[in-house]
């Protein structure tokens, strides 16, 4: 394989200011290399330090990593802890009475629990699993609205050492009835509906649905939590949550398990085929969330209100809405609805509103967001913020700088996030008192994260080259197996090509003179045009850099004579032109582009959309722009996309 060329330069940098390094957990780049080399020298030592410092054990560990039968690997094995306790049980003496959750509704009705509160709802939840017959091990499906319900769930399940798999609300009943019966879920937990953008979605008619179409005869009981109200159908295994929890107890002993036990399975989205069922373990996995809101979030529990918008049906969510923070004995905001209902500003009013320290959110949603202008955030009191975060993609330079100058302020430090489903918790990041950072670029990796580039074969590349970005050493919040299909697990993740130990993450990236890392894409996502092997992120970096551009998604489409043409996927931030005014801005664009990072990256079709194709967790659907651009027949489920209209927008070529 060639290298894959990197074209895209950004030259600005920006250093942690000093009042944020005087208060930071992680104060100055030196602390930061002092941790590295810490990891690089004794490196089961540093995370058995950080694994007795930050989790509380019912049973110390006395074993740190089991390497024996690699790449399944084990941590902290004959450990017994419980991540309900940690979330909840050992903040009472100290934090009973602070706020846990401020669970802002769609309609903008405030909820507060605190965590005594939040304590005894789980209880009582964990109590009613427990007399339906859910014990350690059972899997339970939490199909639910973004919600405090839904917090409750997961954290009963993981206080019973009962396992979850948590599916997306947006996700269809044929998502639901895949996931269903590849886990053999005993037990299914959902609402009766969802309340997004003013609407209302149907969820348990998503799991009647989904429930007879096939073999589901695993699932025993369906508790339906009443969030809006609406009608359902009622079948005999059916039971309100307010009937099943009215009369339980407020305590609940934890089970303490294994740290190796399975805390849940997520499916990865998105994928052909058979979902792929990530199996995330107790201790390791809390730890990951525990550490990374501790270095990258710069957690202080005592004053910061912190605010992740992912919902909990995603990786994110369960890291840094269900887990992380509570862990970390922190105030969250968790918010029901979409960015701008019932008006655009809602993100920014929910800041001002409950004065939001830390804001984590997508790329897309910032796109989204600069699209409706500069002037809308400045309508509020975005003072209260001190950290900024991004996560699920790359996110473009420009969109950086809007981001930085128009929500931050200029003030405050970003956090571009690295990390997958598989991983767990943040792998490569800027810590925000220490690392100078770039426009996109997600920095460095935190310490005892051994990552690096290679070739297909495992070979070192130059700096400045692109190839492969992998793990070199196990970590302890990895994902443990896929449920139910170790072959899988191995051939996808420790591909015996990089010898068999190696964690490959599926994604192309470069390192620049100065060890940063740059996402250049997905592996599937760089294209060779002539020759030269070019990836995707960067190609729409430099369209979203043209100041008539909201968002691009690039992908590629065979072509007899380049190999391959670049197609890139528009969206401006006024108006989606037609006929001579598209054929003039696409003109404008290709020049852009070929002034931006040169003549070969140009795209040689540009396709104009009122917005990208999306899922409503806010991922562009890269596989379905792709069959769009050769032509094809659309076969994958477009049930989680926002707007299906833009499809016959987007099928339309200007050259």
């Amino acid at each position: 394989m060639a290298n894959i060329e990197s074209i895209l330069t950004e030259t600005r940098v920006f250093t942690p200011a000093a009042e944020f390094v005087a208060q930071a957990n992680v104060s100055g780049i030196e602390q930061y290399q002092q941790l590295c080399a810490q990891a690089e020298a004794h490196y089961e030592t540093f995370w058995a330090v950080l694994a007795r410092e930050h989790i509380s054990w019912q049973k110390p560990f006395t074993r740190t990593l089991d390497e024996s039968n690699a790449p399944f690997y084990r941590w902290f094995d004959d450990g017994l802890l419980n991540v309900s306790y940690n979330c909840l049980d050992r903040h009472l003496d100290t934090r009973g009475e602070q706020v846990a959750l401020i669970f802002e509704a769609d309609d903008g009705t405030v909820t507060r629990v605190t965590y005594r509160q939040l304590h005894a709802r789980v209880c009582q939840f964990a109590n009613g699993l427990l007399s339906m017959g859910v014990k350690q091990g059972d899997r339970v499906i939490v199909y639910m609205p973004m919600s405090i319900e839904a917090v409750v769930a997961m954290q009963a399940c993981a206080r019973i050492g009962a396992i979850h798999s948590v599916v997306f609300g947006g996700f269809s009943a044929k998502s639901l009835f895949e996931r269903i019966t590849d886990a053999k879920a005993k037990l299914i937990i959902t609402a009766d509906e969802s309340l997004r953008g003013g609407k209302a979605i149907p969820l348990k008619s998503a799991v009647d649905e989904a429930l007879a179409m096939g073999d589901t005869s695993c699932v025993e009981r369906v508790v339906v939590y009443r969030r809006s109200g609406g009608g359902v159908g009622w079948q005999r295994r059916d039971v309100w949550w307010d009937e099943l929890t009215r009369t339980q107890a407020t305590s609940c002993e934890p089970v303490w398990v294994n740290a190796e036990h399975p805390l849940f399975i997520l499916y990865t989205s998105g994928s052909t085929g058979k979902p792929k069922g990530v199996q995330h373990s107790t201790g390791g996995y809390l730890l990951g969330a525990m550490l990374s809101m501790r270095w990258v979030f710069d957690a202080k529990p005592d004053t910061d209100v912190y605010w992740c918008t992912a919902d909990v049906g995603w990786i994110t969510g369960h890291t840094y809405v269900a887990y992380g923070p509570l862990a970390m004995g922190m105030t969250e905001v968790i918010f029901e609805g979409i960015p701008t209902y019932p008006h655009p500003g809602r993100f920014w009013e929910i800041i001002a509103k409950h004065k939001v320290t830390t804001f984590y959110t997508a790329p897309t949603a910032i796109r989204s967001l600069i699209k409706l202008g500069a002037d809308l955030p400045k309508q509020f009191d975005l003072s209260s913020l001190r950290l900024l975060g991004t996560v699920g993609e790359p996110i473009n330079p420009e969109a950086w700088m809007w981001y930085h100058e128009v929500v931050g302020g200029a003030r405050c430090p970003i956090v571009d996030t690295w990390w997958q489903t598989e991983t767990g918790s943040n792998m490569i990041s800027p810590l925000p008192g220490a690392v100078p950072t770039k426009p996109g670029s997600c920095t460095l990796p935190l310490p005892g994260i051994m990552a690096a580039i290679t070739d297909e074969h495992g070979g070192a590349v130059e700096k400045g080259q692109g190839g492969y970005l992998v793990i070199k050493r196990p970590f302890p919040s990895q994902l443990r197996t896929l449920w139910g299909d170790p072959e899988r697990f191995q051939k996808t993740y420790f591909p015996q090509e990089l010898g068999g130990k190696t964690y490959l993450a599926g994604d192309s990236a470069h390192r620049d003179a100065n060890g940063y890392f740059w996402i250049m894409g997905r592996i599937d996502d760089v294209l060779n045009v002539s020759g030269h092997r070019l990836g995707t992120m960067e190609i729409e970096s430099a369209l979203v850099s043209n100041p008539q551009v909201a968002e691009a998604a690039v992908v590629g489409k065979p072509h007899d004579i380049k190999g391959e043409a670049v197609v890139a996927f528009v969206v401006l931030k006024g108006a989606r032109p037609e006929g001579e005014a598209a054929k003039k801005i696409v003109a404008g664009l290709r020049d852009w582009v070929a002034k931006e990072i040169g003549p070969i990256a140009k795209p040689d079709e540009i396709r104009f959309g009122d917005n990208l194709p999306k899922t409503r967790s806010g991922k562009i659907m890269r596989r379905l722009l792709r069959a769009i651009a050769r032509g094809e027949t659309i076969t994958q489920d477009v049930s989680t996309l926002e707007n299906p209209a833009i499809l016959d927008q987007l099928k339309e070529a200007i050259r």
